[in-house]
């Protein structure tokens, strides 16, 4: 009878053991079962952004087709014209002519864009030649520095997630030239285990705070780089001040650059 007192807390002790891994199985099913949730929750949204920008780029493209696309392909054949008259040892026919590629360029592109397609530069090469050919859309002479680093093995991203990045890092840089007046720009692309990075800095004159936090009109630039973060589940962050440069930073968190790296 003692001994069967005794045996009676070592009974009770391994009940308890078992009762708690029992307990901490369920909690982590449980936990696994809501991260997934989450996870498929994350696509689904994903997925439902993209296909209203779907929708959205279709209605805009019609719109852009019928005037700005038409106006601008009639100016570019005025201005082949005008330059086929320029004497052929002008100093001023090399510019010239690299203004038209340029033009031909862009309207290659947006005729690309136009069909639904992706821009050559964001499609056919990876986000850091693309980014490496912006410096082809400055002028000559001007004195700016473009370099972009690479840090981690390059991955190759899918055309949607890989344009919108490039866009919002293309769009960053001339900023930097146009309205910054910086003389150097760099940008950084990392491809981390916690996801893809892409930062774009430069010396110039910096952006207003308050600009920063909250755009200015008539001025598309900051809205539209927030806008195409955001429809890719990316986030983006501005730093900057009058007189102390601007860096921009792009981070894709690691669910959605896994899923576009797949």
């Amino acid at each position: 009878m003692n001994r069967n007192v005794e045996r009676c807390p070592n009974v009770a002790v391994a009940f308890t053991a078992g009762a708690r891994d029992v307990v901490a199985q369920t909690a982590r099913r449980i936990q696994g079962w809501f991260h997934r949730l989450d996870r498929e929750q994350l696509t689904r949204e994903l997925n439902l952004r993209l296909e209203e920008r779907n929708r959205e780029r279709a209605r805009i493209a019609r719109d852009l087709h019928d005037t700005l696309f038409q106006g601008f392909l009639g100016v570019s054949l005025q201005v082949y014209d005008a330059v086929q008259q320029v004497p052929a040892d002008s100093p001023g026919k090399p510019s010239l002519n690299r203004a038209l590629d340029l033009m031909q360029r862009v309207i290659d592109e947006g005729r690309d864009v136009l069909q639904g397609l992706h821009s050559y530069q964001a499609a056919a090469v990876s986000l850091e030649q693309a980014l490496s050919r912006v410096r082809d859309e400055f002028t000559p002479g001007v004195g700016v520095r473009l370099r972009v680093f690479v840090k981690g093995q390059p991955k190759k991203l899918s055309p949607e997630i890989q344009e919108q990045i490039y866009l919002i890092g293309r769009e960053a840089m001339l900023n930097a030239l146009r309205h910054a007046q910086a003389t150097n720009i760099e940008a950084d692309v990392e491809y981390l285990p916690q996801g893809l990075r892409l930062a774009v800095r430069d010396n110039g004159c910096g952006i207003d705070p308050k600009i920063v936090r909250l755009g200015r009109e008539c001025h598309w630039g900051l809205l539209g780089m927030r806008e195409r973060a955001g429809s890719i589940g990316a986030k983006l962050q501005i730093w900057s001040r009058p007189g102390a440069g601007t860096e921009v930073e792009i981070s894709l968190p690691r669910n959605i650059f896994a899923e576009a790296c797949a």
